[in-house]
């Protein structure tokens, strides 16, 4: 999707008169509540805060100090919020001279040759932007070794599906104005995306977590449409175990997705999925030798129920977490239900 345009003087915000926690009037120019000390424009701080590490991720460093700077008319000087502003200003000064004076030796050095050295170590950091060397290297390590195992047709086909799973986590924290480094691929394990925040709310943690589950599914069903209109069985595989690896994903313990979601759930909602999943197994259970039994339904649900006894409960669960999570549940464990029957048997 196409980046969002920040604005480079963003719109005053209108004047606060009474303070956002407890409700005060404040006089005129009043920037922090002499009752609570709540910041009287901490909404348009955090709006400027996150426009301006957007901007720095973007390397766009002038624009960032400039919102920066634009941030500390509105926190009174005194205030540790301001000092580690004016810090974080400092900083980008130094890196912004540092970087003026190594283009004025490389101008020194090269003579007439300048403009054209200069031209491309700014290609190279772009480069280096889109195209992360461990993204990149991993991305290959990884097709490499399904290549070897399953040919290249499903090696590119559950590669591009996992990338989708995982621009699902990255896209959500960008989405956020959090920063977030391009996927990394683990052979023969999976992939992580690695992300930077502090004082996420769990809400939003889980919101992160099973955005990768979200995109999967979008990935699984699509290939699974593209198996109707073509008739290829290439995608009705991808399908399934596009579907398959998003729900394992659900198991909520280690480092899976499902792991972080559960941290906003309450006991009854973890009971609820658990019950879900078990169900779906009831339903489809086709005797203990069966080779067609689901067994994944109930590897997630004894996670969940393992998650019934651990002391994480939030004090405020989140509904929204629970219906995100147990429609991810009701459709990948529906789309892999319907998918595996249709599976070439090979005897």
């Amino acid at each position: 999707m196409p980046a969002t345009a920040i604005p480079s003087t963003p719109v005053a915000p209108p004047e606060v008169h009474n303070c956002p926690n407890c409700s005060h009037w404040l006089p005129e120019g009043t920037l922090a509540c002499p009752d609570c000390q709540t910041l009287a424009y901490g909404e348009h701080l955090s709006g400027l805060a996150a426009q301006a590490q957007q901007l720095e991720q973007q390397g766009q460093w002038n624009e960032a100090r400039e919102l920066w700077q634009q941030a500390l008319q509105w926190l009174p000087a005194d205030t540790r919020q301001a000092v580690s502003i004016q810090g974080h200003v400092a900083q980008i000064d130094k890196r912004l001279k540092a970087e003026e004076d190594q283009k004025a030796r490389w101008t020194r050095r090269l003579g007439p040759l300048a403009p054209f050295a200069l031209f491309l170590i700014k290609a190279k950091s772009y480069l280096f932007l889109i195209f992360k060397f461990k993204f990149l290297l991993s991305l290959l390590l990884y097709l490499g070794l399904y290549w070897a195992l399953f040919g290249w047709q499903f090696a590119v086909g559950f590669l591009t599906m996992l990338f989708i799973h995982e621009m699902g986590h990255y896209v959500t924290v960008k989405r956020m104005g959090l920063r977030a480094e391009l996927p990394v691929f683990l052979p023969g394990l999976g992939a992580y995306v690695r992300w930077y925040g502090q004082g996420v709310s769990k809400e939003n943690l889980a919101k992160i977590a099973l955005a990768g589950p979200v995109y999967g599914l979008a990935a699984a069903v699509g290939s699974l449409g593209i198996y109707w209109a073509t008739g290829y069985g290439l995608f009705l595989v991808l399908a399934y175990f596009g579907a398959w690896v998003n729900l394992i994903n659900l198991l909520p313990v280690l480092g899976l997705d499902g792991a972080q979601a559960t941290l906003a759930l309450s006991k009854i909602q973890r009971g609820l999925i658990a019950a879900t999943c078990v169900l779906f197994f009831a339903l489809t259970f086709r005797g203990i030798d069966s080779e067609n039994n689901h067994w994944v339904f109930l590897i997630v649900a004894a996670g969940m129920i393992w998650r019934l006894f651990t002391k994480d409960e939030p004090e405020q669960p989140s509904t929204r977490s629970f219906a995100w999570f147990q429609g991810l549940v009701i459709l990948l464990g529906a789309l892999v239900v319907y998918t595996f029957p249709l599976l070439p048997k090979t005897r």
